[in-house]
C-alpha cells in the first residue's frame, strides 16, 4: 500500500463511451501504471453513484470498521457488505476506466452520455449529471450549521 495521499479535487464532466469507459484525469490516477483501484456500489442523498477507491480509501474503510465498537458478527456482515458491493478495477494504457455495464446502469450512467466525476479527497465518485446537479445543489446550499466556518 502506497503511503503518498493521493487527493481528488474538484469536478469535471467526461463521456462515458459506447463501452461505458471514461477517461480519468491525470492526476486522479494512480501513480503506478496499472495500479489498482476499487469501484462500489453506493448511494449518496439517496441517489445511486459509483464510487472510485483507492486502495488506501479501500484499507480506510476496512480499518473503521474492524476498529469499530461493533460485535464481531457484525464487524463479518459489513465486511462481507464491503466485499459484496466492491469491484477491482484497472485503467487500461489510455487512462481509460471500465464501469461495468451492468453496475454503469445500477449507477444511471449511460454509455455515449455525459458524466460527471467529482473528487471527494481519497476517492471519486462516477454520477449521471442530472443526480450530480442535485447532488451539487445539495452541497452548496447555505449551511446553517458550519460550526466549522469552512463553507
Amino acid at each position: 500500500m502506497s503511503t503518498t495521499h493521493h487527493s481528488h479535487e474538484g469536478y469535471v464532466e467526461y463521456k462515458m463511451d459506447p463501452k461505458f469507459r471514461v477517461s480519468i484525469p491525470v492526476e486522479w490516477r494512480p501513480e503506478d501504471k496499472g495500479g489498482l483501484l476499487r469501484l462500489q456500489l453506493s448511494k449518496t442523498y439517496e441517489m445511486p453513484v459509483i464510487k472510485v477507491l483507492t486502495e488506501e480509501a479501500f484499507a480506510e474503510r476496512i480499518a473503521t470498521i474492524e476498529n469499530s465498537g461493533l460485535t464481531p458478527a457484525l464487524k463479518q456482515q459489513k465486511l462481507g457488505k464491503l466485499h459484496m458491493l466492491c469491484k477491482k478495477a484497472t485503467l487500461n494504457d489510455q487512462g481509460k476506466l471500465l464501469v461495468p455495464k451492468e453496475w454503469s446502469e445500477k449507477a444511471s450512467l449511460e454509455a455515449d452520455n455525459e458524466v460527471v466525476l467529482a473528487g471527494r479527497g481519497k476517492h471519486f465518485e462516477i454520477w449521471n449529471t442530472v443526480n450530480f446537479r442535485r447532488v451539487l445543489e445539495i452541497e452548496t446550499t447555505t449551511d446553517d450549521d458550519d460550526d466549522l466556518g469552512v463553507f
